[in-house]
C-alpha cells in the first residue's frame, strides 16, 4: 500500500513543485565559469518558479566536496548540482570517490559550453602554438603552466595539449582559475589555459599573450586568433560545459519540471545575451543528452589521464 500511495502521489508532487526555495550547489569558488552561468540561470529560475533559487559555493577537492553534498542530499528536487567536466574526469584522477558519476545523479540539462584560450606571459618567446611547442621541446620540463588545481578543466586541457604535442611542461596547481591566471599575469608562471571571458580584458590590455583558442572554430570575439587545431595540433578540441544534475532517486516528473525551468531560463534573452557576449555557447539540453555526454566522456578522459601518467590522488 505504501508503494502504491507513493506512486499515486508522484504526479501531485510534480504539480506543486517547487513549494519552497531550491538550493543550487556550485562545487567551485565564486567568479569562475560555472559560478557565473549558474547565478545568471538561478536568477531567472527564481522569477519563473516564484521561489528563490539559492546558489551556494561548496568548493574543495577538485569539486568533489560539493558534488558529494548533492549526491547525499534528499532526492526531492530541492538540491541541484551545477558542475562541469570534473564530474567525468575525477573518476580517473582519484583512486576512490564518495559518489558514482553515472549512478548517483539524475541529469537535468546541459546549460552552456565555453572554449578556453592558451595564454603566455609576454616574456615567453613564443607568439604561436608552433613556436610554443618548439620552445617546450627545446627546454623539456623547464616551462611551466598554471592550473586551477588537479582535475580542473584548466589542468585537463593542458594535459591533453601535452599529450597531443609530446611536450614536457611542468604543472603548477593553484586553488582556482583566478589565482592561476593571476600567476601568469604576475610573471610567476609561463602558461595557463583560461576561459575566454576571463582572459579577454587581460589580452586586450597586453598583460598576457593569447596564442590560440581551444574550440573547433574561431570565436567572433577574437576572429584573428586561430584554433589550436589550425595551429598544427590536429584534432585538438577542448570545450568545457556546465551541467545541472540532481540526486539519482529524484522522481522523473520533478526532473522533467526542472528541465523545463532550466532550459527556459538559460535560453531567455537576458541570460543568453550576457553569456554569448563572453564567448559562451547556450545549450539547454534534454536529460538524455547529459547522460550521453557523461557516458562517453568518462572513458575518453580516462585515456588522457593514463597517457599523461597522472597518479591517482
Amino acid at each position: 500500500m505504501t508503494l502504491l500511495f507513493a506512486l499515486a502521489c508522484a504526479p501531485c508532487a510534480a504539480q506543486t513543485f517547487p513549494a519552497k526555495p531550491v538550493r543550487v550547489i556550485v562545487p567551485t569558488s565564486p567568479g569562475g565559469l560555472i559560478d557565473i552561468v549558474t547565478r545568471l540561470v538561478a536568477q531567472k529560475m527564481s522569477e519563473q518558479m516564484g521561489q528563490v533559487a539559492v546558489v551556494e559555493n561548496r568548493s574543495g577537492a577538485s569539486t568533489n566536496i560539493g558534488t558529494e553534498a548533492v549526491a547525499r542530499a534528499p532526492a526531492d528536487g530541492y538540491t541541484i548540482l551545477c558542475t562541469t567536466l570534473t564530474l567525468v574526469v575525477n573518476p580517473s584522477m582519484f583512486s576512490t570517490l564518495p559518489f558514482n558519476a553515472e549512478k548517483d545523479f539524475a541529469p537535468v540539462s546541459l546549460l552552456a559550453a565555453a572554449p578556453y584560450v592558451i595564454l603566455v606571459h609576454p616574456s615567453v618567446p613564443a607568439v604561436s602554438i608552433k613556436e610554443l611547442i618548439a620552445l617546450a621541446k627545446a627546454r623539456p620540463g623547464k616551462l611551466n603552466y598554471a592550473s586551477g588545481g588537479n582535475g580542473t578543466n584548466f589542468h585537463v586541457a593542458a594535459e591533453l595539449f601535452k599529450h597531443q604535442t609530446g611536450t614536457q611542461i611542468a604543472h603548477v596547481p593553484y586553488k582556482g582559475g583566478g589565482p592561476a591566471l593571476a600567476s601568469v599575469l604576475g610573471g610567476e608562471t609561463d602558461i595557463t589555459i583560461a576561459s575566454l571571458g576571463a582572459a579577454l580584458p587581460h589580452v586586450n590590455s597586453g598583460r598576457v599573450r593569447v596564442l590560440a583558442i581551444t574550440s573547433a572554430e574561431r570565436s567572433s570575439l577574437m576572429p584573428h586568433i586561430p584554433t589550436v587545431a589550425e595551429s598544427g595540433v590536429r584534432d585538438y578540441v577542448f570545450t568545457s560545459w556546465v551541467g545541472a544534475l540532481v540526486p539519482a532517486a529524484t522522481p522523473p516528473a520533478i526532473v522533467a519540471t526542472l528541465n523545463s525551468i532550466v532550459v527556459k531560463a538559460v535560453r531567455s534573452p537576458e541570460v543568453a545575451n550576457r553569456l554569448v557576449s563572453d564567448g559562451t555557447q547556450i545549450i539547454g539540453s534534454s536529460p538524455e543528452q547529459v547522460a550521453a555526454v557523461i557516458r562517453s566522456e568518462i572513458p575518453r578522459w580516462a585515456k588522457v589521464v593514463k597517457a599523461g601518467n597522472s597518479q591517482p590522488l
